[in-house]
């Protein structure tokens, strides 16, 4: 991926005199994560550098949309950072809810924020740094796992972002990056507008970093900009790893399609040549210092690379059936899609 650097920041005697104007973007769909939405919640509330305001936007559910109403809105005290909650009114989902805040907002920075991730006292303050450069788009931080049981010997670190999480690999400083991580994201609102907003439901952390990247922005990543993102049991075994490793590429395809000139593989290609270079020869070396489960973890990864490999054949092959029989000009994007 091409991504021009233009000055950018290095950490260090950087406060901003003007800091942009934040607003914070929360997207739920389930009351099982109700506890996790509160600890969320107040983790924004208690920032260093204080939000405009918190928009918590509900996917699909009227019972979370009237509890988290009841919870986060009616008696809410006076002096507090104003606080909406509102539906998705699109079809879709993850993207879609994205899309329903962010029309709505009025902060000149739009930081995204899982539900079940809490984020430290300086998180945003950390996140907005490098946007004094005006060519930095949008703004990625460190989301850190947090294990509801204990991490799996056998589950290499750099397929943490099974988890959307921040994964080995990843740089150690403020960097530009290819992909953010949707978890722990923010985006200049103006630039969001400019590539439309979010195209995707379940790849709109990649679409939005590729499209504003073909424009020409900076992405960065900033790892100093840390949330804690909560990982269930359920998301530490093989049958989920797999699954992740395979399905998400396979719907890559669709959205590097969709993109059209933005798409780009290189951060994927990248991945792989990290892994096969990097990755496969540090567990072998911990194998030969006494660790066996390097040995599993090594071959963890190369089963990860295989099963994504499959899973980017699948989707070109599904492309394939799918092909019109006469040649389709695609239609204009329009302003609000809905996404699907």
């Amino acid at each position: 991926m091409q991504v021009l650097l233009m000055n950018c920041d290095t950490r260090g005697g950087e406060e901003l005199v003007n800091p942009p104007t934040v607003s914070v973007i929360i997207c739920a769909y389930t009351e099982d994560r109700w506890s996790l939405i509160e600890d969320c919640v107040a983790s924004v509330e208690a920032q260093t550098q204080t939000p405009i305001e918190i928009i918590l936007c509900i996917d699909h559910n009227e019972e979370l949309l009237g509890r988290s109403e009841q919870h986060f809105v009616w008696g809410r005290p006076s002096g507090a950072i104003p606080l909406t909650v509102m539906p998705n009114k699109y079809h879709g989902r993850l993207g879609s809810a994205r899309n329903t805040a962010a029309e709505i907002a009025s902060g000149e920075v739009l930081a995204f924020l899982d539900d079940d991730a809490v984020a430290a006292r300086d998180w945003l303050e950390q996140l907005i740094a490098p946007y004094r450069n005006p060519r930095v788009a949008a703004v990625g931080g460190a989301p850190l796992p947090v294990f509801e049981e204990q991490r799996p010997r056998w589950f290499p670190r750099e397929f943490d972002w099974v988890f959307g999480c921040a994964y080995s690999g990843l740089p150690s400083a403020r960097a530009p990056l290819a992909h953010l991580i949707g978890a722990n994201m923010s985006v200049r609102r103006t630039a969001l507008q400019e590539v439309r907003g979010f195209h995707s439901d379940d790849h709109d952390d990649m679409d939005m970093c590729l499209r504003l990247a073909s424009a020409h922005y900076n992405i960065i990543y900033e790892p100093f900009a840390v949330v804690s993102h909560f990982v269930p049991a359920s998301r530490t075994t093989w049958r989920y790893f797999w699954r992740r490793c395979y399905f998400v590429n396979l719907g890559k395809v669709e959205a590097f399609a969709n993109m059209q000139g933005a798409a780009n593989l290189g951060a994927e290609l990248a991945f792989v040549k990290q892994i096969m270079t990097r990755g496969i020869p540090a567990e072998m070396h911990k194998t030969l210092r006494g660790d066996l489960y390097g040995l599993v973890r090594a071959g963890s990864m190369m089963a990860g690379i295989v099963l994504a490999g499959l899973g980017h054949l699948s989707g070109k092959f599904r492309r394939w059936l799918r092909r019109p029989s006469v040649a389709v000009t695609p239609t204009a994007p329009i302003e609000n899609p809905q996404r699907s």
